[in-house]
């Protein structure tokens, strides 16, 4: 029964740590870009998932999108 468990375990984070890695880079890089606090949002996008994508959006792109005029058709 716990050989069962561990192997289910170990199945899951085999499959979920890609993710955070994926998630992670991307969070690093575009943070990186618009010139935000890269490495703490990278480091987050490894530990957990999907709220460090939303707070990203919520506290990042949108005011970065705002501030560069998107919202007012101008590219």
């Amino acid at each position: 029964m716990n050989l069962d468990m561990t192997q289910e375990k170990l199945t899951v984070l085999l499959l979920i740590s890609p993710l955070l890695l994926v998630q992670s880079i991307l969070l690093f890089l575009d943070a990186k870009k618009k010139g935000s606090n890269a490495w703490f949002w990278g480091i987050w996008g490894l530990i957990q998932t999907p709220m460090p994508l939303l707070f990203y959006y919520l506290f990042v792109v949108r005011p970065y999108h705002k501030k560069r005029g998107y919202r007012n058709g101008r590219i």
